[in-house]
């Protein structure tokens, strides 16, 4: 089940430069863990030592945050895309 992965750019030094990724997922949780097998140490960027996606980063599955989801668990399917923003603060 191929599912698109929307990169920032501040990531892409773990993806090879690529802003997207293609992988097969069924879950965000799963899909954490298919970019760290392809993309090594990215999962340490996106995850606190609890596996929940730090507290500054975003995702969203075709524009729907997944806090208001089901979280990691939020069901993907094929032609999913999934997109990482970091979050911005300023002042």
């Amino acid at each position: 089940m191929a599912v698109k992965v929307l990169i920032p750019t501040t990531l892409q030094k773990f993806t090879s430069d690529r802003a997207t990724l293609e992988c097969d997922a069924t879950s965000i949780a799963e899909l954490i863990d298919s970019m760290e097998q392809s993309c090594p140490g990215i999962k340490g960027r996106l995850c606190d030592e609890e596996g929940k996606p730090r507290r500054f980063l975003n995702l969203y599955v075709n524009d729907e945050d997944i806090r208001f989801l089901e979280g990691v668990q939020t069901a993907l399917k094929d032609g999913d895309q999934v997109s990482i923003v970091p979050a911005v603060a300023g002042g």
